[in-house]
């Protein structure tokens, strides 16, 4: 399906074309037509020509991703942009328009199937590297200008720019690599989101205890402090990473359990669609026989005794389908049930392990407490005493003339710590549990919803038949 502007004429806006989805190929060339616009809806459109126009940007063309012709000849446009989503562009002509920059062409480097560009009429144009630049940059050009590009031009382009062709290679080998580390870094964060078990790979949540604990940096400086730390913060990274490798294993395992399910499932529906297939075909050479008779019939009681036969067969047709339909659902039923409760016990099994390293971490915290007491105990008996031998800062020394202020600035830490710990395993163990639920639930209706529009199905088929049964007497 294409339109022609010759079908009107001084077209001053784009409007109107939101009930031509289907529309292909879309020519608005010769009229006054100042922006781009109102083609949001033209989504199979693959040709546009809106050349010989007063068009002063490069706009409105973000949903046109099937384009492949794009005609702006002969009108204002300065430069090349806001052309991202045309990845299927082959042939673009802005020959007689205002671009002045060279290097503004560069941006169509990304459109790997354009073979044909037009920059006649342009300033650009008259750059004395106009034809070797393009060349160069462009190797899978095939005609540029209305005339083809021969191997003899992109040679020699290619030697004059060997050298930023080599660095452009270069870098975007470079970004390439990048980017496809990037994209490794967020598949495996999201594996990790997956396994509900991010960021427990290393020290995070230790650092996270101590980010809010504003005496923490002041304790540090007390005598074996280093040390103590240092320890605890090992210990706490070995447990996380243990914490870790299980939720990584226990998600391989729920999600070889899950697709076990889905191939379990998916097996048995073809064999009921199958049965009930045939059931339909017997009954449907049966029942045209049986309507052909009725055609032939010419006593009312034969005709009478006839059609009820008919009925009843419907009527058994429908009992076999629906007790097909209910053998289905109560066959897929039991494998819900069996995959809810494998699933329960491997959740239940990984929250065990959950619970009981978030255990151990309270432990350290205890530990950690305890003896980081026992030192600071130690410290304001020296400072009342002023004897302390260690240098601190005198913020520090200050702190520890007032037993009260060290000793509640040590619980609120600890208590601090310890709802950190308390917080990750509660975020860990909800959102497992709702998963969990919100799988088998999904399963659930997903069933349900197939076996209502199933039963609805064969409620309409039956009707079908009465129907026809009625209209045939």
């Amino acid at each position: 399906m294409y339109l022609r502007s010759y079908l009107f004429t001084d077209i001053l806006k784009i409007d109107h074309l939101w009930e031509f989805t289907s529309l292909t190929k879309l020519e608005l060339n010769n009229n006054l037509i100042k922006k781009i616009e109102g083609l949001d809806c033209l989504i199979s459109l693959t040709w546009l020509d809106l050349s010989f126009n007063s068009i002063e940007k490069i706009e409105g063309l973000e949903s046109l991703r099937k384009l492949e012709v794009l005609n702006l000849s002969n009108n204002r446009i300065p430069v090349i942009e806001n052309m991202d989503t045309l990845e299927k562009l082959t042939i673009f002509s802005l020959t007689n328009n205002l671009l002045e920059q060279l290097d503004n062409v560069l941006y169509l480097r990304t459109f790997k199937n354009l073979f044909t560009l037009n920059l006649l009429g342009n300033p650009v144009h008259k750059d004395d590297d106009y034809k070797f630049f393009i060349a160069a940059y462009f190797p899978n050009l095939k005609c540029l200008d209305y005339r083809h590009l021969d191997e003899k031009t992109k040679n020699e382009a290619s030697i004059k720019y060997h050298y930023v062709l080599e660095k452009m290679k270069r870098d975007g080998l470079q970004m390439q690599q990048a980017a496809e580390a990037e994209q490794r870094k967020e598949a495996e964060l999201q594996l990790h989101h997956d396994a509900f078990v991010e960021f427990l790979n290393g020290s995070y949540l230790f650092k996270n205890m101590f980010k809010d604990d504003p005496e923490a940096d002041k304790l540090h400086y007390l005598p074996g402090m280093t040390s103590l730390l240092h320890t605890f913060e090992n210990q706490m990274v070995e447990l996380c990473m243990q914490l870790f490798e299980t939720g990584l294993a226990e998600h391989k395992r729920r999600e070889t359990e899950v697709n076990s399910f889905f191939s379990g499932q998916s097996k048995a529906v073809p064999h009921y669609q199958q049965r009930a297939s045939q059931i339909l075909a017997d009954f449907e050479q049966q029942h045209r026989e049986r309507i052909e008779e009725l055609h032939h019939l010419s006593d009312p009681e034969l005709l009478m005794v006839k059609v009820n036969h008919c009925k009843d067969e419907i009527n058994l047709l429908c009992n076999n389908l629906m007790a097909l339909d209910f053998q289905l659902f109560s066959q897929l039923e039991d494998i819900i049930k069996k995959f809810d409760i494998n699933i329960s016990d491997m959740v239940g099994s990984f929250l065990e392990t959950v619970q009981g390293t978030f255990a151990q971490c309270r432990d350290l915290e205890d530990n950690y407490n305890e003896k980081v007491r026992e030192i600071a105990v130690a410290t304001l008996e020296k400072v009342a005493k002023d004897n302390l031998e260690e240098d601190m800062p005198d913020d520090v020394r200050m702190l520890f003339t007032d037993k009260d202020t060290v000793m509640e600035a040590l619980a609120t830490g600890h208590d601090n710590h310890l709802q950190k710990i308390n917080d990750r395993e509660t975020q860990l163990v909800t959102r497992v549990n709702a998963w969990k639920v919100a799988l088998v639930k999904g399963i659930q209706d997903a069933e349900l919803k197939r076996s209502r529009m199933r039963i609805s199905d064969i409620h309409r088929y039956m009707d079908y038949l009465r129907e026809q049964l009625e209209e045939s007497q």
